[in-house]
């Protein structure tokens, strides 16, 4: 049966916590591509959208939509690079980093929820094997994007 194969329990398990990382961080006013964006602004600090387009694998228009939103929802700030004046690079509020842990409290929660009754020996092995499927994956993607730059 397809709904039992890797790609569609992939898809409902993160579908599924999606929506309980939603439902929590609704109060909040955070959804989780807003989420994915600050992480990767904590990570990475200050980044120009071309960048978060790239981190998050979602298109730069995509991304400039995104920005526009959470700009208005004082979620993030657009400030003018120092070194190329023709970049603006984007930095998390004040609002943004005072409820950052609020937000990581309710990722965690929802991640201790999805493995609830998963040994913590398996719950690795689970991380170990889905970094190994995105490793396997991430080469012939690579290796495609390799070839359609040839072929330009």
């Amino acid at each position: 049966m397809p709904e039992h194969t890797l790609g569609f329990l992939l898809h409902d398990a993160t579908r599924l916590i999606r929506r309980r990382f939603e439902a929590r961080a609704h109060e909040l006013g955070l959804t989780t591509a807003q989420w994915r964006l600050l992480v990767q602004l904590k990570r990475e600090g200050p980044l120009a959208q071309a960048r978060l387009a790239e981190l998050l694998e979602i298109e730069p228009i995509s991304v400039s939509r995104l920005v526009d939103r959470m700009e208005e929802a004082n979620w993030v700030l657009r400030k003018q690079d120092s070194h190329d004046r023709r970049v603006k690079l984007v930095h998390p509020s004040p609002k943004a980093i005072s409820v950052f842990e609020q937000a990581r409290c309710i990722a965690d929660a929802t991640y201790e929820k999805a493995l609830r009754g998963v040994s913590k020996h398996s719950a690795e092995r689970l991380t170990r094997t889905l970094h190994q499927v995105i490793d396997n994956l991430s080469d012939d993607e690579a290796r495609i994007e390799g070839r359609e730059e040839k072929d330009e």
